[in-house]
């Protein structure tokens, strides 16, 4: 943004004659001259109260935009800034003017006498290192066992919608490096230690930018690369600009391509950032953070339901939930296509799976908060379901290299845990009855008594047709049962 600014403003000024961006009558529309760096100077000034406190003033005898690195870790914009020098030592400050001809920098050295620990007395910097009386300082941790702590956005999305483009579950990136990374600030010396066990996180486009060849994590996805943090890390906190900034390259443990981070929310308890990503521009990443001792998996008191679910689709309403993944909006309550024993029944469940859809299904979750099915109580689901032999079960279609590529005669019943999001197919108990008759109803009994000590299914999802290629196909089922 900072960079579009600079550019507008060089524009306007070539084009108005330093006076505005509005178009002028004139007929001269060159460039001024490049400014010179004899034509540059600034000065700096301590301030009275607080010697560590400099103030910075453009003296330039050419007109433009001053552009800042002030030394410690802080850049401004402006004819008059000011700089904070908590520890003595001597700093290098640059000015880069930026004109209608060009720009030019000049740099000066400071020296500031004495440490004056004052500047580093506030809530931002007490609440990140735990303040002077922390003197092994503050350790910080991705947020893991909670939902939103790591997420992706349009990077014009601040302040952030409730609506990420992708957001990260709760332990959605266990056996990563991501929740390896630790982070320790200490307030004397602003130093900071990162401990990361000898890898980071990040994805393709991070990978080939930050030049290390990773390893493909299979169950998260994305990659876990081999790095090795520079040694004598700080870290700069502007107030004034709500910026962390790290030195030495470092960064918070997910390769963005930046070191800078901007900060949304910073307490005792927790650390709000995000940061603009130079190797995919137009996304930011967002990351919380909370203390090390605080990152603690909350007990969750689950309570086993034996399972008792009945529906005969002849309400007008479901009895239990059921739900429906990329199937067309056809599916639904739909007049029997066949009623005649063992089906009389005059309303049945339509399931159509869409062209082009590789998985399509249908699915409840028990509704109960925390509430998980008890197996050992019932772990039978049955079902009558009629496979019509109009459907084309011979063209092949695109499909996944490890799928069929056909669709086929057969439904599939699955348990999952729905805790997992995404992730809930890796741990499922599935059950596929394949080659089944067509034209008449038939009735199917999956039997999860094999899976009896899993404690943790709460969802079941049922499937026709296969699932990992594009074929349609139309499908009918009735009389849902699960339980003893």
């Amino acid at each position: 943004m900072k960079k579009l600014l600079y550019s507008t403003i060089i524009a306007c000024l070539a084009l108005a004659g330093l006076t505005s961006c509005d178009p002028q009558e004139s007929d001269d529309y060159s460039l001024g001259a490049q400014p010179q760096v004899s034509q540059l100077a600034f000065t700096a000034t301590p301030t009275s109260a607080k010697p560590n406190v400099i103030d910075f003033a453009n003296t330039s005898s050419v007109p433009g935009v001053a552009l800042w690195d002030l030394g410690n870790g802080s850049t401004a914009e402006g004819t008059t800034v000011q700089g904070k020098y908590p520890y003595a030592g001597t700093y290098t400050v640059t000015m880069t003017l930026y004109t209608s001809g060009g720009s030019a920098t000049i740099s000066q050295e400071i020296t500031v006498a004495n440490d004056d620990a004052t500047l580093l007395d506030t809530p931002w910097f007490n609440a990140l290192t735990g303040g002077a009386s922390a003197v092994n300082g503050k350790t910080w941790v991705f947020d893991q066992y909670h939902s939103g702590h790591f997420g992706v956005d349009d990077v014009n999305a601040y302040p952030r919608s409730s609506g990420w483009w992708w957001s990260c579950p709760e332990e959605g990136k266990a056996g990563s490096s991501l929740y390896e990374q630790e982070f320790t600030f200490i307030l004397d010396g602003t130093r900071l230690e990162w401990k990361n066990n000898g890898n980071i996180y990040t994805n393709e486009n991070g990978m080939n930018a930050l030049g290390h060849g990773g390893t493909l994590n299979p169950t998260v996805g994305d990659y876990d690369c081999p790095y090795t943090p520079a040694s004598g890390l700080t870290f700069s906190l502007n107030e004034a600009a709500g910026t962390l900034t790290l030195s030495g390259g470092a960064f918070l443990g997910h390769y963005a391509g930046t070191s800078t981070y901007y900060i949304e929310k910073l307490t005792e308890d927790e650390l709000w950032v995000y940061c603009k990503s130079t190797v995919e521009p137009g996304n930011a990443w967002w990351y919380h953070f909370v203390p090390k001792e605080k990152n603690v998996k909350p007990e969750v008191v689950i309570t086993l339901k034996a399972p008792k679910y009945t529906e005969d689709f002849e309400g007008a309403e479901f009895k239990v939930p059921f739900e429906y993944e990329a199937l067309s909006d056809k599916s639904g309550l739909w007049a029997n296509p066949a009623p005649v024993p063992i089906n009389e029944s005059d309303k049945v469940l339509l399931y159509q799976k869409k062209d082009g859809e590789k998985y399509s299904n249908m699915f409840f979750i028990e509704p109960s908060a925390n509430t998980k099915f008890d197996l050992t109580k019932g772990s039978k689901i049955r079902l009558k379901v009629y496979i019509p032999s109009y459907n084309d079960y011979t063209t092949v279609v695109n499909h996944e290299s490890w799928a069929v590529s056909t669709l086929q005669k057969q439904v599939s019943v699955k348990l999952q845990n729905n805790d997992l999001g995404g992730n809930a197919y890796t741990t499922q108990a599935e059950i596929v009855k394949s080659g089944l008759v067509t034209d008449k109803w038939i009735e199917l009994e999956f039997d999860f008594s094999a899976w009896a000590d899993r404690q943790d299914f709460d969802k079941v999802v049922i499937q026709f047709g296969g699932e990992g290629h594009d074929a349609p196909g139309t499908f009918f089922l009735d009389d849902f049962y699960f339980g003893e």
